[in-house]
């Protein structure tokens, strides 16, 4: 599945926020990109800043388009508060859980764990970053791969109580996901109702 792999700097200047974690251009250039980009300041419209928040929840977790609105779809199905459901479904995402877990020190590293069959779900090798990992499963780091020095430099220090949704063993280098997270327990700064008011158009 193709994904956004240019500048991302370039894209975190944009939203003013470090979206793909710490950016050391972003703290000294924290206006939007280009030639006017420090002295732009138009108005955005109302629909140019739901549009915004689209694409930073996109951008945030590595979901194009197609399966953004598929995920928008699904959540839009089920019980609970739809913008709250559709931070639970990227949540849930195997590569997502793979990065709240420390394996990796970023989203793109986990997708690629992933992608590369080091990661298993409940004892069986899952290469798809999009999977949906359900409460009670365990994800872990493969036998042959958990001596990999990548993976241990990012579990090395690594607060593993920081997501109460998530249970971590040293020992098995495996954690479980307890449940889903309740919204007031998901870190990323996305206002969902812009974009269930977005697709409500």
């Amino acid at each position: 599945m193709a994904r956004y792999t240019g500048p991302k700097t370039k894209i975190a200047r944009k939203f003013g926020e470090p979206i793909f974690g710490a950016d050391k251009v972003l703290s000294k250039k924290n206006y939007p990109p280009g030639q006017h980009g420090n002295s732009r300041k138009r108005k955005t419209s109302e629909y140019g800043i739901q549009l915004r928040e689209k694409q930073k929840a996109k951008y945030t977790y590595g979901v194009l388009e197609k399966q953004f609105r598929n995920l928008f779809d699904k959540a839009s199905r089920s019980k609970g508060i739809t913008g709250e459901v559709l931070l639970q479904l990227l949540e849930s995402r195997l590569d997502n859980i793979v990065f709240r877990m420390g394996i990796s020190p970023t989203r793109d590293g986990a997708r690629q764990l992933v992608s590369h069959r080091h990661i298993v779900v409940d004892g069986r090798v899952v290469n798809i970053p999009s999977y949906s990992v359900k409460p009670g499963q365990i994800i872990g780091v493969r036998e042959k791969s958990k001596s990999l020095e990548v993976i241990g430099n990012a579990l090395s220090g690594f607060n593993h109580g920081k997501y109460g949704w998530l249970e971590w063993d040293q020992n098995s280098v495996s954690g479980k996901l307890l449940h889903l997270p309740e919204r007031a327990d998901i870190p990323e700064n996305i206002k969902e109702q812009l974009i269930v008011e977005l697709y409500s158009k």
